[in-house]
């Protein structure tokens, strides 16, 4: 693969770096964990107005028609400056799923909506019986009843559910809860009788939510793909979001080794500046190559996505390797802060969180060895 940049990823990169820096200083960013909707309608349009919703939307729905490595250059700014919002829900959960699976009639109806901004998807996965990691363990039902289906069960963890207009749920429909068969998607009007959204209080400060299906009726219209193939679909799009994500940590990661440098060449203690310090240099170092590392594996892996090649272990070391290396980064960076660096005006708090959350959204590093393990034939699959 080539890691330069084309010339329309650059104009990308380019207006995303200026508009995010624009609308998303850090007292934006801190205010916007408070409020209750995580965003503001101003933001969001500005967003659409962009193009960024209908990025990689084909123009026949009424997108832009670009790829999932433009895609990557878009979060990494994103990541940059943690730029608030229900966009990777709707765009990369919500979006690509409906692409991967949706039929010509749901396509037609959904994706201009979302290109135009117009609405906002969730994406309903994790449960409450989960004590670690398993997107497949799934235990809501759906249950079949003449023309339509009645969901049950509770979500947790699900991403701008207290905003979203749709959430895309995965249900049972046959089969046990460990089984990778018998699942199903299903689109649910998030304003449905029998809905409950509450939101839980996270580490990063973001808007998961835990859902509540009682009962809800959906139509058999509403099913995203085939009754029973779920799992094809959500397979595919939860190597999409890890990368992703990814492309997220990279982002957040560059903007922590600027401050940090840029401190360490202001900060003078004992009469020098810290950055002539051997140990303020080596975690300098130590950030940069951690760095480096994850934006090759998280690019590489972005291509290979991009074109169509089967990267299964590649998007697991991805995730893995980011996962860990944007934790580290952060660690260092508030060693060479020191005491400046935990007060609540600070930025690196604000990153510290962001990567904590990273690091555990679609599977931690121990989850994605595990699949690495399994690609090279040392553990049995699942």
């Amino acid at each position: 693969m080539d890691f330069n940049f084309t010339d329309e990823q650059k104009m990308l990169r380019e207006s995303a770096r200026g508009f995010c820096e624009d609308k998303s200083p850090m007292s934006f960013v801190l205010e916007m964990e408070e409020d209750e909707k995580g965003y503001t309608p101003e933001l969001w349009k500005g967003m659409a107005e962009l193009g960024w919703m209908g990025l990689v939307i084909p123009e026949e729905y009424g997108g832009v028609g670009m790829s999932f490595m433009d895609l990557i250059v878009l979060l990494e700014e994103m990541g940059r400056v943690c730029l608030p919002g229900p966009f990777f829900s709707t765009v990369v959960l919500g979006g690509l799923t409906i692409l991967e699976g949706g039929n010509e009639s749901q396509k037609n109806e959904f994706l201009p909506k979302i290109a135009n901004g117009d609405i906002i998807l969730s994406f309903a996965l994790a449960e409450p019986s989960s004590t670690q990691y398993d997107p497949s363990l799934i235990e809501v039902t759906a249950t079949a009843e003449q023309d339509r289906f009645i969901i049950d069960g509770t979500k947790l963890f699900v991403s701008d559910a207290n905003v979203a207009d749709y959430i895309i749920c995965a249900a049972r429909t046959q089969g046990e809860p460990a089984s990778k068969d018998g699942i199903t998607l299903f689109f649910v009007d998030a304003k449905s009788p029998g809905i409950k959204c509450s939101l839980l209080k996270t580490v990063a400060g973001d808007k998961q939510c835990e859902v509540i299906f009682d009962k809800v009726v959906v139509s058999e219209e509403n099913v995203l793909g085939e009754v029973n193939g779920g799992w094809f679909v959500i397979e595919k799009i939860l190597q999409k979001a890890a990368v992703a994500k990814c492309a997220e940590m990279v982002g957040g990661g560059q903007k922590v080794l600027e401050m940090a440098v840029e401190y360490a060449k202001q900060r003078v203690q004992f009469g020098k500046l810290i950055g002539t310090f051997q140990a303020v240099q080596h975690h300098c170092a130590n950030m940069a190559i951690a760095l480096q590392g994850s934006k090759f594996i998280t690019y590489k892996a972005g291509w290979m996505l991009s074109e169509g090649v089967p990267c299964a272990m590649q998007v697991s070391a991805a995730k893995a390797w980011t996962s860990e290396a944007y934790k580290k980064l952060v660690i260092l960076g508030h060693q060479i802060f020191a005491g400046t660096g935990f007060m609540a005006e600070h930025e690196m708090p604000m990153y510290s969180r962001r990567a904590r959350a990273a690091e555990l959204a679609f599977g931690d590093a121990n989850y994605y060895r595990k699949m690495v393990a399994q690609d090279i034939g040392l553990a049995p699959r699942s």
